[in-house]
C-alpha cells in the first residue's frame, strides 16, 4: 500500500470507454470531482457494432460532442434498409425528428476518445494503464473507495463517494460487489465482422435469411463494417471444419449480402464474437453502481448497445446528482425490458421471414418510445455549435 495522504473523489469510474466517459462528463459538468481509470491505453479499439440510433445522437448533440464526430468524417446515415432474403426489401428514410436528421456509426476509438476529451475538458481526471485491484468497504459493508493497480508503482487506495463500474461484461466492480444477475437472455449469436473498402455508401443495410443475419454499417475512413451472424453452434462447427471464414459464411447463409460485397477488399483482419447471452445485473448498492455492459448487456444483433449505454449514463449521473441513486436500477429496467426481450427473440435466429419482420415492427415502436423519453431528459450539459 502506498503511503501519504489518501486521495478522495466524489466518484471513481472504472472504464473510460463510452459509458464511463459519458458518465464522467455529466458528473463533472455538475461540479463533481471525478477520477476515471482504464486498463487500456487511450485510442485503442474495441469490439462494437458502431451503429448509433437516434436517441444517442440526440444526446451527443445536446452534450456538444456530435460536431467533433462529424468533423472527423463520420458519414451521415439517412437511410436504413431491411433485406429479407427472398421476400422483401424495406427502405426507411431517416426523417428529421427531435433535432436529428441523420444517424452515425463512428469507430469506437473516435467515439470513446471524443467523450473522454469532453469529460477531461469538463474537469474529470483520467488515468490509463490502471485497473481495479479491489474495493474498500466500511464495517457496514458500504463501499468507500477503491484499490488501484498500475505498472507505475504499488497498489494505491483512493476514497470515493461512489465507485462506478463501466468496465464491460467482465466487470471487476460487478465481481467485487457480487452484483447478482436479475434477468438472463436465452439466446446469443456467433458473429464475425471486418472492415471493407469499396462498398458503395447506402446507409445501414440489415440482411436476414433463415438461420442467419448480417449487415453493412458505414463508418470512418471510407470503410464499412460488414458482419455475419449465425447460431454459436453453427459457428463452432464451421470453425472445426475449417469453413468459418467470413466470406464463406456469408456466401453460404446470406447470398444477397454476398452479392453486395463482391469485389470489396478487407482493410483489417476479421473479429470474431463467439457469443454471450445477455443479462441485466443489479445496478446499484451501498456506495457503488454499474453502467453500460457492466450492468446491462444485450445481444449485439439489434445494434442497440451504445444507445442504451449512454441513455443509462445520463440516468445514472442524474440519479447521483439528485441523490436518487436507489431509483436508477428500476428506471433502467423499465426502459430496457422490451428491447432486451425483443433482442433475445431476434437473436434466436429461429424465425420465419414474416416473423422477423413482425419483431422488427415491435422493436421500432419500443425504440421510438425510448427516443421520445430521451428527448425529455433533463440536465443539459452543453449545446452544439
Amino acid at each position: 500500500m502506498s503511503t501519504g495522504t489518501t486521495k478522495s473523489y466524489d466518484a471513481v469510474i472504472v472504464g473510460a470507454r463510452c459509458a464511463g466517459a459519458a458518465t464522467a462528463l455529466l458528473l463533472s459538468a455538475h461540479g463533481a470531482r471525478v477520477l476515471v481509470v482504464d486498463h487500456d491505453q487511450p485510442g485503442t479499439d474495441t469490439m462494437s457494432t458502431h451503429a448509433l440510433m437516434r436517441g444517442v445522437v440526440m444526446q451527443l448533440r445536446k452534450w456538444g460532442v456530435l460536431d467533433e464526430i462529424v468533423r472527423a468524417g463520420t458519414p451521415p446515415v439517412r437511410r436504413t434498409s431491411f433485406i429479407y432474403d427472398g421476400h422483401a426489401v424495406v427502405d426507411v428514410d431517416i426523417r428529421p425528428e427531435h433535432g436529428v436528421d441523420a444517424l452515425f456509426a463512428p469507430r469506437r476509438r473516435l467515439l470513446d476518445a471524443t467523450l473522454a476529451e469532453a469529460a477531461g475538458a469538463s474537469g474529470a481526471e483520467f488515468r490509463y494503464a490502471t485497473g481495479c485491484a479491489g474495493l474498500v468497504a466500511d464495517e457496514a459493508g458500504r463501499v468507500r473507495g477503491i484499490r488501484l493497480r498500475s505498472a507505475r508503482g504499488p497498489v494505491e487506495e483512493v476514497r470515493a463517494g461512489i465507485v462506478i463500474g463501466a468496465d464491460g461484461r467482465r466487470s471487476a466492480v460487478a465481481r467485487h460487489v457480487a452484483a447478482p444477475v436479475t434477468r438472463q437472455a436465452r439466446h446469443s449469436i456467433g458473429c464475425i465482422y471486418s472492415y471493407m473498402h469499396g462498398i458503395p455508401y447506402d446507409g445501414y443495410r440489415w440482411h436476414f435469411a433463415h438461420g442467419a443475419a448480417g449487415g453493412i454499417i458505414p463508418t470512418n475512413d471510407g470503410l464499412s463494417c460488414v458482419f455475419v451472424a449465425v447460431p454459436p453452434g453453427v459457428l463452432t462447427e464451421a470453425r472445426a471444419a475449417g469453413t468459418a471464414s467470413q466470406g464463406a459464411l456469408i456466401a453460404r447463409h446470406l447470398p444477397m449480402l454476398a452479392a453486395e460485397i463482391e469485389g470489396t477488399t478487407p482493410a483489417e483482419g476479421p473479429v470474431t464474437f463467439a457469443g454471450a447471452r445477455g443479462y441485466l445485473r443489479q445496478a446499484t448498492g451501498e456506495g457503488w453502481a454499474l453502467v453500460g455492459d457492466a450492468g446491462y448487456f444485450r445481444d449485439p444483433l439489434t445494434a442497440h448497445g451504445i444507445t442504451d449505454a449512454l441513455r443509462d449514463a445520463e440516468n445514472l449521473a442524474d440519479a447521483i446528482t439528485t441523490g436518487n441513486l436507489s431509483e436508477y436500477t428500476a428506471l433502467r429496467d423499465r426502459l430496457s425490458f422490451d428491447v432486451f426481450d425483443l433482442t433475445d427473440r431476434i437473436a434466436g435466429l429461429d424465425w420465419s421471414m414474416e416473423g422477423v419482420q413482425d419483431l422488427h415492427r415491435k422493436l421500432n415502436k419500443v425504440m421510438k418510445a425510448n427516443q421520445d423519453w430521451i428527448a425529455g431528459l433533463s440536465g443539459v450539459v452543453g449545446q452544439a455549435a
